[in-house]
């Protein structure tokens, strides 16, 4: 995961957890929307820095792979 990952992945569950704060939540619909609702925040800003910079955020990096890009690393030592 690189660091605009991160990041975006942060500004998510902070815009969540505040939004959930607001609204205080009641069952997994609510929360789910809340839930939802930061995804959304993060997916904007995304869109809104590839447009600007041509540069794409996403990365093939991800837990799935983790182990396998940790023996390539090792290898090439």
């Amino acid at each position: 995961m690189t660091n605009m990952e991160l990041v975006l992945n942060m500004l998510a569950e902070v815009s969540a957890t505040d939004m959930s704060r607001d609204s205080d939540p009641v069952g997994i619909d609510e929360v789910t929307k809340v839930a939802k609702q930061g995804g959304a925040v993060a997916k904007d800003a995304r869109k809104s820095y590839e447009r600007r910079s041509g540069k794409k955020i996403v990365s093939p990096l991800n837990a799935k792979n983790l182990k396998e890009l940790k023996e390539k690393e090792d290898g090439d030592e």
